[in-house]
């Protein structure tokens, strides 16, 4: 049986135009900023008018770690959004925009999949609204006024050995990381070392996703440390007079983008992608509006529970007062697999030997996200070469830990595929069993919160930091930044910082090589292990295949 490719199934999609999707959550015309037929931005006075309004359920979407074999999480959220509207519930998604650099080198897009997708999928996997552009723009604009205060005459005292705001682009290119700027003489400026970070790590995208309107986007903008002086006194975008024009810049990236799914269902698509590097959630502002518009709002938190899902509990639920009523755990048969062992190229033979013993992987993040309070469904999304046998081994599997498995074919079938799913997923959330609470106080120090992370969801058993990041750590303490949430840098692909280790290890190490105050989104980010805030390319990469083809269509993207 031939399937069609994902980018087949968007072109052929049947859209309304999205002055109907924003009439099915009430939203007027006038409150829409058209971006073509089938893509708005929502006014920030439409915004604002919702706030005293209820709240709907929200339900969270997070996933095991990620493997090549793909776990199709975005789909999962796509498809049980489809579901609930299936069986006659107001729902509507919020999903995370893409980054051009997966796209173009090997993890493909962020629009869901088979028939679990928004649309229109190809803008929204590239250019989409600009909204990644105006947050390049405006970071790069900070450290153009950064380099420019110190050429005419330094007013501010910035030590040029101190200068830790870098630059950004939306791409990954490890020629970019460490590099020198200001060569070729006096009227260059005074050359010095930096480097560059793809734009998701940047804070000004981690300030996007948690501010709540423009007034706290622009304080947040002002907060950002930029520089030090020789006595290690902080200078801050307000000190260098950027944070005005860096709002306008993002005045409107801060509007959510409302599109539609394959079955017309709405989607907020706003905020930044990859929880390996950054908090990596759907921006406060669509998902806390999402909440006064529909009944149920499914959302999802970027790479595996241990990341992504920790992220949503720890730093945004934290900081916007939310409290997710049910948590949807998405598993494959192929990655149980190749957790238990399986190369990729064997996937497709039956072993349920190797689906039990790489079950330990999923028993961990359900574990884990148990420990927050939440209820856990887990959602067992279907690929053709899994075999009955192996599907209910991971259902007794799962059942051992207390929770329940569900099949969902909405990859192939779109929303009737997730309907079982749905149904359970809403009885779970309108029962209000749901007993959030943080990880980690506000109050504990900030090395303690780093080590409880690491031991209770990623059960090491030390953090390694040296003296001087534990000094770091206690000179912010000092400073007043103590009470800070933390935002954990390390690989995805397994609970440890060692990318190769799968399953669920236990007494490894958790080594620290770097930490960075975001003092504008409000946490402390820690870099672990190898991971780069600026990935590179593969060996072939996804740009190789992309093209237009005769008939001025992409071909190659997805």
């Amino acid at each position: 049986m031939g399937y069609k490719s994902d980018i087949e199934i968007a072109r052929e999609a049947s859209k309304k135009p999205i002055q109907e999707i924003g009439a099915t959550l009430g939203i007027p015309e006038a409150d829409l900023l058209p971006f073509g037929h089938d893509k708005a931005k929502v006014s920030a006075g439409f915004i604002a008018a919702q706030r005293d309004k209820k709240n709907g359920r929200l339900i969270l979407v997070t996933a095991i770690n990620p493997t090549p074999a793909g776990e199709g999480k975005t789909t999962t959220t796509v498809g049980l959004t489809d579901g609930l509207n299936r069986i006659g519930k107001k729902a509507m998604l919020c999903i995370r925009e893409a980054s051009l650099g997966p796209c173009f080198g090997m993890k493909g897009g962020a629009a869901g999949g088979g028939y679990a997708q928004v649309v229109p999928m190809e803008e929204m996997n590239l250019h989409f609204t600009g909204d990644f552009h105006a947050i390049t723009s405006a970071h790069n604009l900070l450290a153009a006024m950064i380099d420019n205060h110190i050429y005419w005459g330094n007013a501010l005292e910035i030590d040029e050995r101190r200068v830790v705001w870098r630059r950004v682009l939306d791409m990954n290119d490890r020629a970019l990381r460490d590099v020198v700027t200001s060569l070729g003489g006096v009227s260059n400026g005074f050359p010095r070392q930096t480097g560059f970070d793809i734009t998701v790590a940047s804070e000004v995208m981690a300030i996007l996703c948690l501010a709540n309107d423009l007034e706290d986007l622009q304080q947040r903008l002002g907060n950002i440390i930029v520089a030090y002086r020789r006595d290690r006194t902080p200078i801050t975008c307000r000190d260098i007079k950027a944070d005005g024009a860096m709002t306008v810049l993002l005045q409107q990236a801060m509007q959510p983008n409302l599109v539609q799914t394959l079955e017309n269902n709405p989607a907020f698509v706003h905020g930044g992608p990859f929880a390996n590097i950054a908090h990596g959630c759907n921006s406060v502002v669509a998902t806390t509006t999402a909440l006064k518009l529909a009944d149920y709002v499914v959302t999802e938190a970027g790479f595996g529970a241990d990341l992504g899902a920790e992220k949503f509990m720890d730093i945004k639920c934290r900081k916007a007062g939310l409290s997710p009523d049910c948590v949807v755990l998405v598993a494959t048969v192929r990655a149980m697999k190749m957790n238990g062992g399986v190369q990729r190229a064997d996937l497709g033979a039956e072993n349920v030997a190797a689906v039990t013993e790489g079950c330990a992987n999923l028993g961990r993040h359900i574990g884990n996200l148990k420990s927050f309070g939440v209820p856990v469904v887990v959602a067992i999304n279907h690929f053709v070469t899994d075999t009955d046998a192996e599907i209910q081994a991971v259902r007794d599997y799962v059942e051992t830990q207390g929770s329940e498995a569900i099949l969902c074919r909405h990859w192939e079938l779109g929303g009737e595929g997730a309907a079982e799913l749905a149904t359970r997923v809403a009885q779970i959330a309108d029962s209000a069993v749901s007993q959030f609470a943080p990880l980690y106080r506000d109050e504990m120090p900030l090395f303690e919160k780093i080590e409880t992370i690491a031991k209770r969801i990623y059960r090491a058993d030390e953090v390694l930091a040296d003296k001087k990041i534990r000094e770091q750590l206690k000179a912010w303490e000092d400073a007043g930044y103590g009470d800070l949430p933390i935002c954990m840098a390390k690989t995805q692909y397994s609970f440890s910082t060692d990318p190769n280790l799968r399953g669920a290890p236990t007494g490894h190490s958790v080594p620290v090589r770097e930490v960075r105050l975001s003092a504008g989104a409000g946490f402390v980010v820690v870099i672990c292990g190898q991971i780069m805030t600026m990935p590179g390319l593969p060996r072939k990469p996804a740009a190789e295949a992309i093209h237009l083809n005769d008939l001025g269509q992409i071909e190659g993207l997805f």
